[in-house]
């Protein structure tokens, strides 16, 4: 194992269940109790009852907030909800009681106001499983290096090397198509890149993350880089080049990978992104060998651009996606992806795309989603995605109440039969899973053989140094 990789999802110390969040969650407690319990009974007989009603309007409040801008894809489990309380109680007890206290209920006071808030990070974490590890969110934290990670001009010096696992490469991609203001991208190489003079003409999977993402998602929460390695070494070091790419911009900002007030993520993508990858690294730009994977937000957006240009991408995985872009209610959608143009959200609506296009030729697409019953569906024989090492199916919430969203809801059935209505070959696939990045990395590790197949990743056979077949054809 790379040592980079140590501490993401392989070992490390737990942020979504074990010792660690219920350690914080008792000390949380007992501090709020000892903050209270060490006043007057007449203060306590106003204060608490104040706190306790902040709390409930704070935790209300945040509620309504997540549900208005539509910011999740199942409900929030009853645990966050009751940390956000504690803590606006906390900080009610802390101001009500300031004067006439001593420094040491000062500090008790003060105390609970960052552990709730602690314990408000652990509950969003588990409910999404953004950070499996303390090592994972350290190393997010502090911009630590990813699995495998190394400097662009780092590349010259391993041509005509063999590597036992592929490289991750920081890459700053010009915005000149879209004016997208992006952060930095990676670009995953095999093995296969580095062997022999000149790199083989490889097809690409662009990897697009949920909502609130950084590009480097896929990899610190997903971990990701695990799976593709061991998918290299047992094809003679072959695989897709993957690009991690920024659809959002920043780390709150749901684009949905459309065009509009938000930024022209969508024309970052296609026509910054893509040429990009092909002129710098030697890509195929065959449309036959480019596929798109995405989580949640970035589900939705694999199947739209894949159905919007098929001239770019012949396939795609979405894993956990919505019906079409969404960002609230859909006249909240048309005000805040497209600045109020309904002919805009028809534009992007993939089931409208589909209709409108036609029957397509050579495109395919792969749903990846969760069902809730602990059994698979719809994939034949194939097995379950297989759980990372590390990682609970435990977590997250929908592995508690199997709840999604309304959009979220169907749309991979339908969206899958309005594509086979017009040619698109497409199947889904179903497995038990919360909507966390644990299911989506082993949605991922199950769908990988698949789409490296249908995007004509050369055959396992060929000697590393080869640069296999034409692609494209």
């Amino acid at each position: 194992m790379n040592p980079n990789q140590s501490g993401y999802q392989h070992g490390g110390i737990s942020l979504l269940t074990g010792w660690l969040p219920l350690t914080a969650e008792i000390v949380t407690v007992v501090v709020l109790i000892a903050a209270v319990g060490w006043r007057t009974r007449r203060w306590r007989s106003i204060s608490v009852p104040v706190g306790m009603c902040l709390g409930v309007a704070a935790a209300l409040t945040a509620r309504w907030y997540v549900d208005d801008q539509g910011l999740s894809s199942d409900p929030a489990p009853t645990r966050l909800w009751v940390w956000v309380a504690a803590t606006a109680a906390a900080l009610a007890v802390a101001v009500l009681g300031w004067r006439g206290s001593r420094w040491r209920r000062r500090a008790l006071s003060l105390l609970a106001v960052p552990l709730g808030l602690l314990c408000v990070a652990l509950a969003v974490n588990q409910w999404v499983g953004y950070y499996p590890t303390v090592q994972a969110a350290w190393g997010a934290a502090t911009a630590g290096p990813l699995p495998d990670q190394v400097a662009a001009d780092e590349l010259a010096d391993l041509r005509g090397t063999t590597t036992a696992t592929g490289k991750v490469v920081p890459v700053d991609i010009p915005d000149s198509a879209s004016g997208f203001a992006h952060r930095t991208e990676y670009v995953y190489l095999p093995p296969a890149w580095f062997a022999g003079p000149t790199p083989p003409t490889l097809p690409v999977l662009m990897m697009i993350a949920g909502e609130f993402n950084t590009p480097a998602d896929w990899m610190r929460s997903g971990d990701i880089v695990s799976t593709v390695d061991a998918y290299a070494a047992s094809h003679a070091g072959r695989t897709p080049i993957l690009v991690f790419v920024d659809a959002g911009g920043s780390f709150n900002n749901d684009t949905e990978c459309v065009d509009g007030p938000r930024g022209n993520a969508a024309d970052h993508l296609t026509g910054d992104v893509r040429p990009y990858v092909i002129s710098t690294f030697g890509a195929s730009p065959e449309a036959a060998n480019w596929g798109i994977v995405g989580w949640s937000m970035g589900g939705t957006c694999a199947v739209d651009l894949t159905v919007m240009h098929p001239d770019l991408f012949s396939t795609f995985v979405d894993i956990a996606g919505d019906h079409g872009p969404t960002a609230g209610t859909k006249d909240q959608t048309i005000d805040r992806l497209y600045g109020g143009d309904s002919a805009q959200w028809a534009a992007y609506d993939p089931a409208t795309v589909m209709s409108v296009h036609g029957p397509y030729t050579g495109v395919s697409g792969l749903f990846e989603d969760t069902d809730g019953t602990g059994r698979r569906r719809g994939g034949g024989n194939r097995p379950a995605p297989r759980s990372q090492p590390g990682s609970d199916d435990r977590a997250g919430i929908g592995g508690h109440d199997g709840t999604p969203d309304t959009d979220e809801k169907g749309a991979a059935t339908d969206l899958c039969t309005a594509a086979t209505a017009v040619g698109i070959t497409c199947d889904v696939h179903t497995a038990p899973g919360g909507h966390t990045w644990q299911f989506a990395a082993s949605a991922f590790a199950d769908s990988l053989p698949s789409i490296a197949s249908r995007i004509g990743t050369p055959d396992r056979g060929a000697p590393s140094n080869d640069p296999g077949p034409t692609l494209g054809g």
